[in-house]
C-alpha cells in the first residue's frame, strides 16, 4: 500500500490565500518541517490505512489555522500549535493511527513528534512537533 504524501497545499486548506497577511516565512518553514516528519512517520505505518477525509479529500482535517480561524474552532487552544504551523490533525475515523502511535511511541520520539491522547481526539489524530509542557510523548489537551 502506498502511503499518502501530505502536501503543503493540503495543509494550508486555502487559508494561505484567504489569510495571506497572517502567513509568515516562519510558519511556512515550520509547516514544511512538520509535514516531512509526519510523512516519514506515515511510511513507517505500512500496516495502517491512512484515509482521506470525505470533505477535504486528503488525510488532513485541520492544518494551519490563522488566529481568526483558530478563535472560531471549537475546543481549540488559544495558543494552538496549528497557528504556528507546528501541528496537524489527520483523519482517523476508527482510531487506527492513534492506536499505532500509542503502540510505537519510540517511532514518535525518533520522528520528533508528540500526540494528543486518543481519548481526547475521537475521529482524528493530533500530531505536533513542539513538546507539551509535560514533555510526555502523548498528552492531554
Amino acid at each position: 500500500m502506498n502511503a499518502p504524501v501530505l502536501r503543503l497545499e493540503d495543509y494550508w486548506m486555502g487559508r494561505n490565500a484567504t489569510h495571506a497577511d497572517d502567513l509568515t516565512p516562519e510558519i511556512v518553514r515550520n509547516a514544511g518541517h512538520l509535514l516531512r516528519k509526519v510523512n516519514n512517520l506515515i511510511v513507517l505505518m505500512h500496516d495502517v490505512e491512512v484515509e482521506s477525509h470525505p470533505v477535504t479529500g486528503n488525510p488532513i482535517t485541520s492544518g494551519w489555522r490563522p488566529p481568526a480561524i483558530n478563535a472560531g474552532t471549537r475546543n481549540a487552544a488559544p495558543r494552538s500549535h496549528h497557528m504556528s504551523g507546528n501541528a496537524v490533525d489527520l483523519y482517523d475515523p476508527v482510531g487506527a493511527i492513534d492506536d499505532w502511535c500509542m503502540e510505537h511511541l519510540d517511532f514518535l520520539a525518533e520522528a520528533g513528534l508528540w500526540m494528543e491522547h486518543p481519548s481526547a481526539t475521537k475521529g482524528w489524530c493530533h500530531l505536533q512537533q513542539m513538546p507539551p509542557r509535560s514533555g510526555r510523548r502523548f498528552f492531554w489537551p
